[in-house]
């Protein structure tokens, strides 16, 4: 992988500043496109369609038309391969910038195409949904969208992997160790195509939908925790022993400090933080998921 873009991130000390980073990665793609799910609505719920979300500073939230917000990679830098991202934000709100943006464009500077996911909330106020149902839903759909237009997106439906940040982890985890096979007899093609990830990154997963044991056939996965966090290093963890009794190829980082909530870890004062994105992409490389491919249309 050569070119400017990644020079950014492997010749210079990664505090380069994310507003410099984002200006350049933004000067050479189109605005990013949002799409929603359902062209009617969520099923059920096509009524609240046009409910506008709500958004300040860093999060999103007031989510009743789930979407998935396009980024790809210059044609020319495109691999194939391509990630669909579920921000975290406790089910209350979407930390969307920081978990969906940020690593949308990271992951654009490896050829990599990525989809933010704006999945409904179950644990907002006066909240109707569920984590189990339309969560789960959501996640689904927005996997079997993508695999429904890869050849329009130039990817690679056999290399289509998952990155959650905290409880956009535990949205990963809903979908990702259950058959995700579609129905073939569906009205609606895009309920035809497979909805599991073929490989999970998760950054600091909430403890939710681990499964007791994880199933022989999981996607190989990256996991990343500080190891003081409170919340979530017990759920890497778990994960770690689950995917090596398993056998599945899985990679693990503990790191000593840093809590949770570091995001892409641009604004740590902790050098360790600082260039986690780069072990990723060294995983990502070490799996040959960045390996250019042949892009053709699959059935999953």
């Amino acid at each position: 992988m050569t070119g400017f873009k990644i020079f950014l991130y492997y010749g210079v000390p990664v505090q380069l500043s994310l507003v410099l980073l984002t200006g350049i990665l933004d000067a050479q793609q189109q605005t990013p496109q949002q799409i929603p799910l359902w062209q009617a609505g969520a099923p059920g719920y096509e009524n609240r369609r046009d409910e506008p979300e709500e958004a300040k500073d860093w999060w999103v939230k007031n989510i009743h038309n789930p979407s998935i917000t396009v980024y790809l990679p210059p044609r020319e830098k495109a691999t194939g391969a391509a990630v669909l991202i579920c921000p975290g934000g406790g089910h209350r709100t979407l930390v969307y910038n920081a978990e969906g943006r940020d690593p949308a464009l990271y992951l654009n500077s490896l050829g990599i195409a990525a989809f933010v996911l704006k999945y409904r909330l179950a644990r907002e106020e006066h909240s109707p949904y569920t984590l189990e149902k339309e969560v789960r839903q959501d996640a689904y759909r927005a996997m079997r969208l993508v695999r429904s237009r890869a050849r329009e997106w130039n990817i690679d439906t056999g290399r289509l992997g998952m990155l959650g940040f905290s409880a956009g982890g535990e949205v990963v985890d809903l979908i990702a160790y259950v058959p995700g096979q579609g129905d073939q007899q569906a009205a609606d093609p895009v309920d035809r195509q497979n909805g599991r990830p073929n490989f999970d990154i998760l950054i600091y997963p909430g403890p939710l939908f681990i499964p007791e044991t994880i199933p022989p056939d999981a996607p190989p996965a990256f996991l990343l925790v500080a190891e003081d966090d409170s919340c979530c290093s017990v759920s890497v963890l778990r994960l770690l022993r689950g995917y090596r009794e398993a056998r599945i190829p899985v990679e693990a980082h503990v790191y000593a400090h840093g809590g949770h909530g570091f995001n892409m870890g641009y604004r740590s004062t902790l050098e360790s933080l600082k260039s986690w994105p780069l072990r990723m992409a060294d995983w990502l490389t070490d799996m040959r998921i960045l390996a250019p491919a042949k892009i053709e249309e699959k059935k999953n």
